[in-house]
């Protein structure tokens, strides 16, 4: 099996992308690097429920740094900004460079993001991002539209037999005012 790995935001996004993953013949170690996710409770909770999950499953986890101040300097001047829009990719961009050198640190080939199963990501921006990125570190980005083939359903049938947390806003603080127009993930 080859190893990869698997950025995730959360246990909820993470449950089919790694079971997909490992049907498809990868060894998936799961990397935590979310320093958007506010406020901190938040990103604990989120946290922990992942942690649980993959001691649950047996799968390998590496929790990256919470660096959120940094996070907010490469978001500076988008704050404004719509879900979906310039910051998302600014975020997307953040993360997966993170999660690109991380694989790079530990001799991983391959490396891809759970963003891609919700249905409020788009999936085409976050591989734009990821191609760029994949190139400068000489990687392989999996390109894996996990949203596909009722991607999406299946993650949530395995939060909903997990009884996983699911929050009611992507991660950071400016998408908690997106949620009150009511296009929040939990809707």
């Amino acid at each position: 099996m080859k190893k990869i790995l698997l950025h995730s935001c959360c246990a909820v996004c993470m449950a089919y992308p790694a079971e997909k993953l490992i049907s498809d013949g990868f060894e998936p170690v799961v990397y935590f690097y979310n320093p958007n996710i506010y406020p901190e409770s938040e990103y604990q909770r989120r946290l922990n429920e992942l942690v649980k999950y993959c001691e649950k499953i047996k799968c390998q986890y590496i929790i990256g740094e919470f660096e959120n101040l940094k996070w907010y300097d490469s978001v500076k001047g988008l704050e404004q900004e719509p879900e979906k829009g310039k910051r998302c990719i600014k975020c997307f961009e953040f993360r997966l460079n993170r999660t690109a050198e991380a694989a790079k640190e530990l001799g991983f080939s391959y490396f891809t993001t759970t963003l891609t199963v919700s249905p409020h990501k788009n999936s085409d921006a976050i591989f734009a991002v990821a191609k760029d990125i994949e190139q400068k570190y000489g990687l392989n980005f999996v390109y894996e539209n996990f949203k596909k083939s009722n991607g999406f359903l299946k993650t949530m049938q395995l939060a909903k037999e997990n009884n996983f947390y699911r929050q009611q806003y992507c991660g950071c603080e400016y998408s908690i005012r997106h949620t009150k127009t009511g296009s929040g993930i939990g809707d």
